[in-house]
């Protein structure tokens, strides 16, 4: 049964593997994932998800993984996406597939990392597209984030992709910042 994240969007599930706290070990993982091209840190943070005790049955009725989709700029600069490479994981350790051609991004207004609150929810809004919403009708969901702050990128993800028909959704991210 579905309930409202944030009072706003209808979800299934939602998980955190820890807390984000900057300058934490666990912090750093995201960071070498994130700015150092250590994508095998994401593999291998996606397995350790689904093997974790308190992950048990989780991913059981997901049939799709989304990443959060990045700006095209940003994963030229980068060369790759860091959530895809936590969602490789998880499928991997479950056969889910990967759908990362259903939505895209289509805008960026600059990283949220130093935005308060309001300016995040601004930043993220309409930046998303659902380009092939077949590919996902009638399908549970899970959108794949490495840190939520705010959740307004999720929430503004999820918006779109809630266009589909039938689309249930659920969330599961590396890391919750405490606020």
């Amino acid at each position: 049964m579905a309930r409202l994240l944030w009072g706003i969007i209808p979800v299934e599930k939602v998980a955190a593997f820890w807390f984000h706290n900057p300058g934490s070990k666990t912090s750093n993982i995201i960071y070498n994932l994130k700015y150092f091209n250590h994508r095998q840190i994401g593999i291998d943070m996606g397995k350790l998800l689904v093997n974790d005790p308190d992950f048990d049955h989780f991913f059981d009725d997901i049939d799709a993984l989304i990443p959060m989709p990045i700006a095209k700029r940003r994963q030229r600069e980068r060369g790759y996406n860091q959530c895809w490479y936590i969602a490789e994981g998880i499928s991997q350790a479950t056969g889910i597939e990967i759908v990362d051609d259903a939505v895209e991004r289509v805008s960026f207004d600059g990283s949220q990392t130093q935005k308060t609150y309001f300016e995040r929810q601004e930043n993220v809004k309409n930046v998303f597209r659902l380009s092939r919403p077949e590919r996902i009708a009638e399908k549970h969901i899970m959108i794949v984030d490495d840190v939520m702050t705010t959740g307004a990128t999720i929430i503004s993800l999820a918006e779109e992709l809630l266009k589909a028909n039938g689309v249930k959704i659920s969330i599961v991210t590396l890391a919750l910042a405490k606020h």
